[in-house]
């Protein structure tokens, strides 16, 4: 008998209890499916990179920005999932810009000279979206006064309440849950602007998942946004739908990064 297949939705870490419901009716649908050496449990990796890059890897969440680089040629596209969250529409999100409630007043251009926190410089929604929107208002590569990496959204946040930072780029759907479950973790913070889109979270599965694997996961996930089963673990994440997608609509990613470039400003600072 083979190894389970690692698995894993490790971008949402607020009610894992109801993304491990969401897994085992979904786990379910691929047996029946044929899907061999399903794994009863999730993965929760604390090296992604290592994680989506594993050839035998099933179903993982990554971020659209590594996508489109460090993991091209090593996954597959599946899809993403569609919420129903302020920021989001269709296959559509937007960052939050975060900071807190005394700054509520202050458009983006009002913190120059101030602090930023980000999760990683990889992750499309806490960095390369802050990026792009900030670049029309650098001034030689420069905007903040200092900025520092988190390693998490909810660690961007905490750096904002403790007055470490002063802004943070939050994707829509973490901070909606976060709000859900964890409301202290933005206790005292308020948005102040959005970025622009960019599509969702991709769901990935491996490089050596065959054709009909991958089009046997993808019925799956149609299916299973439309179980009533699965109803209450979905709206407790806030997902409302399933859709595939061409990598190309990620493109929008690069291009963020390309005309932050194009204006002199190839990193936050």
């Amino acid at each position: 008998m083979s190894a389970p297949r690692s698995v894993a939705l490790p971008m949402y870490l607020s009610n894992r209890q109801a993304v491990q419901s969401v897994w085992e009716l979904l786990a379910h649908r691929l047996a029946h499916a044929g899907i061999q050496d399903l794994p009863r449990a999730l993965d929760w990796p604390q090296d992604y990179l290592a994680h989506w890059r594993e050839p035998r890897l099933l179903l993982s969440q990554t971020c659209g920005y590594p996508l489109t680089h460090a993991l091209a040629g090593a996954v597959q596209l599946i899809g993403l999932f569609t919420y129903s969250v302020p920021g989001s529409a269709g296959i559509l999100c937007r960052s939050h810009l975060v900071a807190r409630q005394e700054h509520a007043a202050y458009a983006l251009a009002d913190f120059r000279g101030l602090r930023a926190a980000f999760n990683s410089d990889d992750s499309q929604s806490g960095y390369n979206a802050l990026r792009a929107a900030v670049a029309p208002l650098a001034l030689q590569g420069r905007f903040f006064a200092d900025v520092v990496e988190t390693g998490s959204h909810a660690a961007s946040l905490a750096a904002v309440q403790h007055r470490r930072a002063d802004l943070a780029a939050i994707d829509c759907v973490t901070y909606a849950g976060l709000g859900r479950d964890m409301p202290q973790a933005l206790a005292g913070l308020c948005i102040i602007g959005q970025t622009q889109p960019y599509p969702g979270l991709p769901l990935v599965t491996g490089r050596d998942t065959s054709a009909s694997e991958l089009l046997a996961i993808q019925t799956a996930l149609a299916a299973l946004v439309r179980d009533a089963a699965a109803a209450p673990a979905l709206h407790a994440l806030g997902i409302t739908g399933f859709e595939t997608l061409l990598l190309e609509r990620y493109q929008v990613c690069v291009d963020m990064r390309l005309h932050a470039a194009a204006l002199g400003y190839p990193a936050l600072a």
